[in-house]
């Protein structure tokens, strides 16, 4: 706040005595600035050059192509379109980041925070940060990406969502590659702010979900949702599976797994338990899409733990804990 007037050096003198006060109109004009930086860097060109972002979790794995999506016996589906609508379709969506000089794509969805003053989604821990503690830059999400489709962000359903700070698992970020450790670690959290065509949060533009921390056993029928884009999905399709858990014998059963034929960029997108799964009303999170192995139709998330909670309230409040590293932005 300028003036050239005597007359307003007390009300100056009186207003930086508040906490806050002075620090707050730069705070935002930075966050204001850094937003417009990150829509301009996402160029349509750029967001349909973005790659998957997916790691072999040795030499021999990683996302793998598959057969044709469909299919399912028993009430289990491997790999198909996404069609019903509602909350999870508007609450899903794609992330765009830069990292190492590249830019890729992954997938997300919204959280239920407490603070609501703020919107965080949830993906994997590799959409945000190497296992060197470098995060990412330019983090982008696009809710319900899939009924516009577009690479210009002022034409999307909601807009793009610039990410405020990321928040990861401190192990995962120091795991020194994509291993076991890290692979029981992949989460992370973006706080975001408004959308380029809507200054509403995003929980009460699209809705969100909560996130459950445990509770979910072997053998209980869960669904993942992503947006896939190596092989034969195209990244533009809400895509699902639905089938019950087992767990992964390589990392010695601490991790969950799940018949389903998604591939790259799928990552960091949804599971979740519901009651209805028609309209996925009531949808709790319980994991995510984190790696797989190829020529397995499989896919395999974390099992989310007090860790997970702990990153999670870390992001909620922003108060950071040991469980938590962060970058905030600007």
């Amino acid at each position: 706040m300028r003036s050239r007037l005597a007359l307003f050096v007390a009300t100056l003198l009186l207003l930086s005595m508040l906490p806050g006060a002075v620090s707050a109109a730069p705070a935002r004009d930075a966050r204001a600035a850094h937003r417009a930086q990150v829509l301009a860097y996402w160029t349509p060109a750029r967001m349909r050059a973005a790659t998957p972002r997916d790691f072999t979790f040795d030499a021999v794995r990683g996302f793998g192509p598959a057969a044709k999506p469909g299919g399912g016996t028993g009430g289990t589906v491997t790999g198909a379109s996404y069609t019903g609508g509602g909350a999870i379709l508007k609450a899903t969506g794609r992330v765009l980041f830069t990292l190492g000089g590249s830019d890729y794509i992954c997938s997300g969805s919204v959280v239920t925070e407490t603070q609501s003053v703020q919107s965080i989604v949830l993906t994997a821990g590799h959409c945000v940060v190497e296992n060197d503690g470098t995060f990412a830059t330019n983090w982008l999400f696009i809710p319900e990406f899939d009924t516009k489709p577009t690479y210009t962000c002022a034409n999307t359903m909601y807009g793009c969502w610039v990410a405020d700070a990321l928040y990861a698992d401190a192990t995962f970020a120091s795991a020194g590659g994509f291993n076991n450790t890290a692979v029981q670690h992949d989460w992370a959290f973006a706080v975001v702010s408004a959308g380029d065509r809507t200054g509403a949060q995003l929980d009460s533009t699209v809705g969100s979900f909560a996130i459950q921390f445990g509770g979910i056993s072997a053998g209980q029928t869960l669904s993942a949702f992503g947006y896939p884009a190596a092989g034969k999905y195209r990244g533009r399709d809400l895509v699902y599976c639905r089938g019950p858990l087992g767990t992964d014998a390589n990392t010695g059963g601490t991790t969950w797994s799940m018949a389903c034929d998604m591939t790259g960029g799928s990552s960091g997108g949804p599971w979740v338990q519901t009651g209805d799964p028609t309209l996925y009303a009531g949808t709790i999170l319980s994991s995510l899409n984190s790696y797989g192995y190829s020529g397995v139709k499989k896919m395999y998330g974390p099992k989310f733990n007090t860790t997970t909670q702990a990153v999670f309230s870390a992001a909620d409040t922003g108060n950071l804990n040991g469980s938590t590293v962060r970058v905030v932005f600007p």
